[in-house]
């Protein structure tokens, strides 16, 4: 029976995320892929900033780009989201299966604007807001549905490069495809 991380990487059913790893990734990374069907049908993405609140993801674009309407269209979206350029340890990922909703109201972008200018730019938060709080500003909420795939590269030897057992990695009984509806 091989081994994973030592003989292959074939089976990575182990290295799943689990709940409090979901969480932490969330909380702490910006950055996303925001991928959507375009007119023709095809998958798009856009790299986007976002903030983790409420169990939700939180992004903010200009009505009229791609992107936004491609929710008013349809509102099935999956966001991917990595550990890359924080300071996390490991290589981990998850991919969430979601319905967006988009918000022009004033109410959801006072609440919003300043949340998410504090997290992407804690030194002038303020500056940020009020850059951004444009006439054609929608908010897009995503309601996650379904966790479609996820990653922990911290519970294999060697960090998912190979090499020897460590003492503390941990198998995950987390499941792909859980229902978060």
């Amino acid at each position: 029976m091989a081994r994973t991380g030592i003989d292959d990487l074939e089976d990575l059913h182990a290295l799943r995320l689990d709940e409090q790893g979901r969480q932490e990734l969330l909380q702490t990374a910006t950055e996303c892929v925001f991928t959507f069907a375009n007119p023709a049908g095809w998958p798009s993405g856009v790299v986007m900033s976002f903030l983790y609140a409420e169990d939700r993801l939180w992004l903010t674009a200009v009505a009229g780009r791609a992107h936004a309407e491609a929710i008013r269209r349809d509102p099935r979206v999956t966001v991917v989201v990595s550990n890359a350029g924080t300071g996390l340890p490991g290589r981990r990922m998850i991919a969430l299966r979601g319905v967006a909703f988009l918000h022009a109201d004033e109410p959801t972008k006072r609440w919003f604007l300043p949340r998410f200018a504090g997290k992407l730019a804690p030194a002038d938060p303020d500056a940020f807001a009020h850059l951004l709080d444009s006439p054609q500003r929608v908010v897009v909420e995503v309601r996650p549905v379904q966790v479609t795939a996820s990653h922990d590269s911290r519970k294999m030897p060697g960090d998912g490069r190979g090499g020897p057992p460590r003492a503390e990695n941990a198998s995950s009984s987390d499941t792909t495809g859980r229902n978060l509806a």
